[in-house]
């Protein structure tokens, strides 16, 4: 019997997490450098699925430098992607006593 309830709660809980996983691909965290010139937008998934330019940066003589806001621009979405995804996780984890595992 008991074992019964635990391989329902097992169930339960990877639909859950397969219900998590399909909203984090449609949830989306942007990350922004140089004051928001630049912007990259990942989904929750850390996938990075839109960068944006102001053209005000595009400037021939500073391509160093619109590599670098780029750069931080994408890191930065990733590190809030993961954050999402792992607040998102751990929701269901904590509910099962469970330390958060992602």
């Amino acid at each position: 019997m008991k074992m019964d309830k635990l391989l329902k709660q097992a169930q339960k809980m990877q639909a859950q997490m397969a219900r998590v996983q399909e909203d984090l691909a449609r949830e989306r965290v942007e990350g922004l450098a140089g004051g928001g010139m630049v912007k990259a937008v990942a989904d929750g998934k850390g996938d990075i699925v839109a960068v944006h330019v102001d053209p005000e940066v595009v400037d021939p003589k500073e391509v160093e430098m619109l590599e670098d806001l780029i750069l931080a621009a994408v890191n930065e979405a990733i590190r809030a992607s993961r954050e999402l995804s792992n607040d998102r996780m751990g929701q269901l984890t904590s509910g099962l006593g469970m330390p958060n595992l992602f």
